[in-house]
């Protein structure tokens, strides 16, 4: 899979930095030897803002890279700066659903775990139109179809050549809490079902009976890059959301999530609850 803007600013970064500190050099000295300052060399290894090739080019020629690398390198840069589909909106969309967007544009796979509601990927439009009316109070209609627009044009990415993997555990409480009146809820568990169908796609459920479980504190989801080290966990949050990628962190919520799909009913179990649930059966 090609790889997007953020994360060829990711990988630059963490390139850059490795570089470095293969030649033995602080950041100081680095920054001197080309005529920038700490702090700028400082921001384009922790993958913040904007680069300059030419700049990129000089650190990969003082750190003695190799031609294969250097070249490299400036590739990334140069492609940091492309813009997603999302950038040309109309209207403005929260910073951390503009993070979410541009993360999600690039990733191998996404693994969930969902406590309150159907992950957004596998949501119908109007079951993501109810959590939307529920959730953000004080927008308006108009404000509220932008949002739910945007999440349907997420889920293109299930119909790509080459998708990512998409591994969602869901509660048992997201999946019988009734989002939208039965007619939706009937319509969205069918969706599921079918979208569980997919090659790609991995739904299970976490039983009532499973009691204390690893994520007990909310929802999350840990969003995988080309390498393990550009991962990224995303964690609800009311208003927006939080993203972590320290290797701490990661290693957290893989972990957690190895137990949830662990404890989770298998994914033929799972289907035949929904099923179930549904009141189709």
């Amino acid at each position: 899979m090609a790889t997007g803007p953020t994360t060829r600013r990711r990988q630059l970064g963490a390139d850059l930095r490795r570089l470095r500190e293969r030649k033995g050099l602080t950041l100081e000295e680095a920054g001197a030897r080309v005529g920038i300052s700490k702090a700028t060399l400082s921001r384009y290894e922790t993958k913040e803002g904007s680069v300059k090739w030419p700049a990129v080019d000089a650190l990969c020629r003082e750190y003695g890279a190799s031609e294969e690398e250097r070249l490299a390198l400036v590739e990334l840069a140069k492609g940091a700066k492309i813009q997603g589909w999302w950038r040309s909106l109309a209207d403005p969309i929260p910073e951390s659903m503009n993070l979410m967007l541009t993360l999600e544009d690039e990733v191998v796979r996404e693994d969930h775990y969902a406590c309150m509601y159907i992950p957004g990927l596998l949501q119908t439009r109007a079951y993501a139109e109810s959590v939307h009316q529920a959730s953000e109070m004080r927008c308006n209609d108009r404000e509220v179809q932008h949002m739910v627009d945007i999440r349907m044009k997420r889920q293109e990415l299930l119909q790509r050549e080459e998708p990512p993997h998409i591994w969602c555990v869901i509660d048992e409480a997201a999946i019988r809490r009734t989002v939208g009146g039965r007619e939706v809820m009937n319509e969205q568990l069918r969706h599921l079902l079918t979208v569980s169908e997919l090659p790609h796609v991995t739904v299970q459920v976490l039983p009532f009976s499973t009691g204390a479980h690893a994520a007990a504190v909310g929802s999350f989801a840990v969003l995988g890059g080309p390498t393990p080290e550009l991962d990224v966990v995303y964690v609800d949050i009311i208003g927006g959301g939080l993203f972590m990628e320290k290797p701490r962190e990661l290693e957290r919520y893989r972990l957690a999530f190895q137990y949830l799909s662990a404890q989770a009913l298998d994914v033929e179990s799972s289907a035949r609850l929904i099923h179930h649930i549904s009141g189709e059966s």
